[in-house]
């Protein structure tokens, strides 16, 4: 028997456009390799290579959470001028085969930071302040 729901679906799709995302001016992640993931229920997420986002921004955190159709998950605290925003990127660092495309990315809780997506140039507001 499946773990996953009948009606849970899961999509991966690597974007060819530039994805962006800003906080106070600072690009925290800059991509034109993210991984749009989309699951059911849920709003659609940018996974960006690791390598396209500004890791010294980031301070590794002991938080972890599970989600059954991806894994473990390990986060980050964002810190961007003086602004500190706790466990607000995370990662799938060894997700379940199913999530593989994602493994070595890093999502981030757009509402939480207060910043959205830029997609090839132009913002598309994610947020709720």
């Amino acid at each position: 028997m499946s773990a996953t729901p009948p009606d849970f679906e899961v999509s991966a799709e690597v974007v060819s456009r530039n994805v962006r995302i800003e906080l106070h001016g600072v690009a925290i992640a800059d991509s034109d390799r993210a991984v749009l993931y989309k699951e059911s229920r849920l709003a659609p997420v940018y996974y960006f290579p690791r390598e396209d986002v500004r890791m010294d921004l980031m301070q590794r955190t002991r938080h972890r959470t599970h989600c059954p159709f991806k894994g473990n998950a390990s986060y980050w605290t964002l810190k961007v001028a003086d602004q500190v925003i706790e466990n607000v990127v995370w990662s799938y660092e060894n997700p379940i085969e199913e999530a593989g495309s994602i493994k070595g990315h890093l999502a981030f809780w757009l509402e939480k930071i207060g910043a959205s997506y830029s997609e090839d140039g132009k913002f598309e507001s994610k947020t709720t302040r």
